[in-house]
């Protein structure tokens, strides 16, 4: 395997015609996206969709059966995908810690890509500052202090991703980030994504939901899947339609978009259409 030293430019992910097969049945089927630097891709669907799966593809953690995935540049199957996570910023939601490291602490993990804070490790001057300043953009600097262990859901996924930047990756990946936060938490989140996309212009990020709501401002792409097949993909404003939504749903689901926000309301089928 060749190392994962990564170019710079070009695109940041790339998949052409892939298929995920497990045990004959197909959970991707023919998937095709480019992610450039820059852009924000919403991956959306529902439960079963297969997003998971792509996500993991994306992330280096898994390969396809069938088809091309290039990450940062370099094709699966001839890099060493372990040495190509650490370029990658992948917010796992079931972070193992059950110690009370404090914020701090777990957002300095980042850089050893470790749990726990390793022994006699120390960061630099500049890499505590860079911590800091992460913590402040998620808004985080009130409970740097806090341990761990007494954190809400929302605050522990902030502090997520602010560890997966901690390398300065130029791709960051969020499965479901959202994902049973309460109002408050949920605009929290999205309002810290919304300014760290706006801090770090060159930075990619591709998100998971399967609830528009759950979409921040500055969304540019999206890829809407259904039954591990490809609906739309492109630019939110020609893919996140009522049409297309509602084909990817396999409901008729009406959308609107109110001050860079999404919302969907579900409407009863017809007799006819039963």
């Amino acid at each position: 395997m060749a190392s994962a030293e990564v170019p710079s430019g070009g695109p940041l992910l790339r998949t052409r015609e892939v298929d995920v097969v497990r045990d004959g049945r197909y959970l991707l089927r023919s998937i095709s996206l480019t992610v450039e630097p820059g852009q924000h891709w919403a991956l959306l669907g529902a439960n079963g969709a297969g997003k998971s799966t792509l996500l993991g593809l994306l992330g280096a953690v898994s390969h396809p059966t069938h088809g091309e995935v290039h990450v940062l540049g370099r094709k699966l199957g001839t890099v060493d995908i372990r040495s190509l996570r650490t370029h990658l910023g992948h917010v796992n939601p079931r972070h193992p810690l059950r110690t009370p490291r404090s914020v701090r602490e777990v957002v300095l993990t980042g850089l050893t890509n470790s749990i726990e804070p390793e022994l006699r490790w120390q960061p630099t001057v500049e890499q505590s500052a860079h911590a800091e300043r992460l913590m402040d953009t998620m808004g985080l600097a009130r409970i740097a202090d806090s341990p761990w262990t007494t954190l809400s859901q929302g605050e522990r996924g902030r502090v997520l991703i602010a560890r997966a930047l901690m390398p300065r990756p130029r791709l960051l990946l969020l499965d479901e980030p959202a994902t049973g936060l309460d109002l408050t938490a949920r605009e929290l989140l999205l309002g810290s994504l919304d300014l760290l996309r706006s801090q770090h212009p060159e930075l990619a990020t591709v998100l998971v939901t399967h609830h528009l709501e759950e979409l921040p401002e500055t969304t540019t792409h999206a890829l809407l899947l259904r039954e591990g097949e490809c609906v739309a993909a492109g630019p939110v404003d020609r893919v996140m339609t009522t049409e297309l939504i509602s084909a990817c749903f396999g409901h008729p689901i009406r959308i609107s978009r109110v001050d860079g926000r999404w919302s969907a309301r579900a409407q009863p089928r017809r007799p006819t259409d039963v």
